[in-house]
């Protein structure tokens, strides 16, 4: 719609009623000195190049789409061991000699972030790094989860998982939480002190006024306008939830598959991009309870950083926490803003706090992440014996 509106905007510069922001009022103005230059906004010259540009840049965000629809890449990666299931939730076994460790992701993303292909893949590097990774697969919310709080996913099924893994591979253990996941973790970690040993925060948002604070309120707004419908559905679409991430970064979109356009299909890098778009894509739907607490009560009314998040009728305080913890704070989020993690990384005692110089994703999949996230995550965990 950018693109397309372009040509309408030409009068209106010519004019000068376009209420531009003041970091832009300059540029502006070399634009309206050359509209004058070439005959004026409804001189031929100017429209016509205007138009060629809205068509050329069109064009090149169709071709990365259609390239992407059409590449080949599926992602073939095979399941480690399943230990344990409930429902829709597996948890998973990428063996390993060393500490164990729970993962925990987001409930509205794929799990399999953390573990994308052989080449970007977390848990399998941290395999072969001293440490022994399982990993809460969250799956698909059927009938008995559409019924469920985030009390029955932390204080019941979490609490579920964390014993099977006690019993498979013994305790206590380390917890490492990314995203929404760290939350969850958090929570964790207050209610079963004796059985988790430490707390690793990914990117875990706290205080949502940090940061973009209009994220929030836009975020939270989508409660007047689907919320009528949770009852009907049960469940918060995925397609949703993607327009509310997608109002962090409107023209990210048209970025990212305007330069895939320019890629050698048969490139890592193209492969590397495909891969990434599809787990994007592969959202998991929110159960409604869990939409109202997340959208309205985290976004809306910031909960957690008010101390009005509840687990099982318990505040969730992490000033509380007395495990050492780790927090991987991504300078370069735009989707939990640093403000936000940085937060949560505060208020627990002690807290080991990096930031490295990643965005959200990046921090798990990216190339220089192996370097800024995994390897000083690995030495935490294994020195975690020395503490």
């Amino acid at each position: 719609m950018v693109l397309l509106t372009s040509p309408g905007g030409l009068p209106f510069l010519k004019g000068g009623s376009l209420p531009w922001k003041p970091p832009l009022r300059g540029r502006a103005a070399e634009i309206g000195h050359l509209v004058d230059s070439v005959g004026g906004a409804t001189g031929k010259g100017f429209s016509r190049a205007v138009d060629h540009e809205m068509r050329r840049r069109l064009d090149l965000f169709f071709t990365g789409v259609e390239r992407y629809r059409r590449h080949p890449y599926r992602r073939d990666l095979a399941d480690p061991p399943v230990l344990w299931t409930e429902g829709g939730t597996r948890l998973l076994d990428f063996g390993g000699e060393g500490r164990p460790v729970l993962f925990v992701p987001s409930l509205v993303n794929r799990a399999y972030i953390l573990d994308l292909s052989a080449k970007r893949s977390l848990l399998r590097w941290l395999a072969t790094e001293g440490v022994r990774p399982l990993l809460v697969d969250w799956g698909m919310p059927g009938a008995l989860e559409r019924r469920y709080t985030l009390t029955d996913y932390v204080a019941g099924r979490l609490d579920r998982a964390l014993d099977a893994a006690l019993d498979a591979v013994g305790g206590p253990m380390a917890t490492v939480g990314y995203c929404m996941g760290g939350m969850l973790a958090t929570s964790l970690a207050l209610r079963r002190r004796r059985d988790i040993s430490a707390l690793c925060l990914m990117a875990t948002p706290w205080d949502f006024s940090g940061g973009e604070a209009g994220n929030a309120k836009a975020a939270s707004a989508l409660m007047s306008v689907f919320g009528p419908a949770l009852d009907v559905w049960g469940e918060m679409p995925v397609d949703a939830l993607q327009s509310m991430f997608a109002q962090v970064d409107p023209l990210l979109a048209l970025r990212k598959f305007s330069q895939f356009g320019r890629l050698e299909a048969t490139s890592s890098h193209a492969a590397n991009f495909v891969a990434l778009e599809d787990w994007l894509n592969d959202g998991i739907p929110l159960v409604a309870a869990v939409a109202r607490d997340c959208i309205a009560g985290w976004y809306g009314r910031n909960d957690p950083m008010q101390g009005r998040w509840l687990i099982a009728g318990q505040p969730v305080e992490p000033q509380n926490i007395r495990q050492p913890t780790l927090a991987m704070v991504p300078a370069n989020d735009k989707i939990v803003p640093p403000a936000s993690a940085l937060a949560l990384a505060r208020l627990v005692p002690g807290a080991e706090i990096k930031t490295p110089s990643l965005g959200h994703i990046g921090m798990v999949v990216s190339a220089g992440a192996q370097t800024a996230v995994w390897q000083p995550m690995a030495a935490w965990l294994r020195g975690l014996g020395e503490r």
